[in-house]
């Protein structure tokens, strides 16, 4: 794992994202669709509309990303962010590079002045919850999450 790297993405970095974005939206149970996954990906970073961090191998290959949007809150009056998308290939799991990522999220977050992060994850989708909670996350057990879908089939 000493020889992943972590950092900010860039534009040549699209394409390569776009692949595994599409891999984690189909774990979410969406049809594949690379053209839609790296084109989402391009309009967010090309607006700056979230920061995406992305696990470079020793290869130099991107092995895992992570997508943060900022926002606020309106409660404690300061910055957070929503971690939203924590993606590794499933071929180099298990070797801490989803710890790595989400440290680095956090520590941007952190100079960034924010006050939270907020996640969720699939009730079913047990190892992120185990990295989460060792990392120090707390399950929200005050709020409900509530979502209403504007459009056909929520896409």
């Amino acid at each position: 794992m000493s020889d992943i790297q972590i950092r900010l993405a860039e534009q040549k970095d699209v394409e390569a994202v776009g692949v595994l974005f599409d891999a984690y939206r189909q774990f979410y149970r969406m049809d594949a669709d690379l053209q839609r996954a790296t084109a989402y990906i391009r309009a967010r970073t090309e607006k700056s509309e979230s920061l995406v961090f992305v696990a470079k191998n020793a290869a130099k290959e991107i092995v895992g990303f992570c997508q943060l949007y900022p926002t606020f809150c309106s409660v404690f009056t300061a910055r957070i962010f929503t971690l939203y998308d924590l993606f590794v290939d499933s071929n180099v799991r298990q070797q801490g590079i989803g710890k790595k990522l989400l440290m680095a999220a956090e520590e941007y977050a952190r100079q960034q002045g924010a006050v939270r992060m907020d996640l969720r994850t699939a009730k079913t989708n047990q190892s992120a919850q185990a990295l989460y909670e060792s990392a120090g996350w707390i399950r929200d057990e005050m709020f409900l999450s509530y979502s209403k879908f504007l459009e056909k089939d929520g896409v």
